[in-house]
């Protein structure tokens, strides 16, 4: 058995990694995502006017963006689009399946979905280790 480590490498399957420019697409998702997340959660759900507004009837643009944020974190559905992403990530590496877990796993941190989102993250932090798919 060789020990060369030059013959050892070249028989190592190469990871997954994000082209460059996939990564610098995937970091503006990600600050485009805290950024509108952290815009929904202080600057509509939990600015008292607004709620206050919303609840006495107003109809605006806002308060039913309001509320479908609100019942979207109700049933949990950036987490689990989320962790679908990440399992679809794990299973074939890509960097869509990756910007899609990304995206939506910030958005489920910022918005209440926290334990999801997290198994989420740790799925697409995994992910990393896994061979690059061949390509056809």
């Amino acid at each position: 058995m060789s020990t060369d480590p030059h013959t050892q490498q070249a028989h190592a399957p190469h990871l997954f990694l994000p082209s460059k420019g996939a990564a610098l697409l995937l970091v503006l998702l990600g600050l485009a995502a805290v950024t509108a997340a952290l815009f929904l959660r202080y600057g509509i759900i939990q600015n008292t006017p607004i709620g206050l507004a919303c609840e006495a009837g107003e109809a605006s643009f806002t308060c039913k963006l309001r509320l479908v944020v609100i019942v979207m974190f109700a049933q949990e559905c950036f987490g689990w689009t989320a962790l679908i992403a990440a399992l679809v990530q794990l299973w074939r590496p890509n960097a869509v399946a990756l910007g899609v877990g990304l995206v939506f796993a910030l958005l489920g941190i910022v918005l209440y979905n926290t334990r999801v989102s997290a198994l989420a993250v740790t799925l697409l932090v995994l992910s990393f280790a896994r061979p690059q798919p061949a390509k056809a």
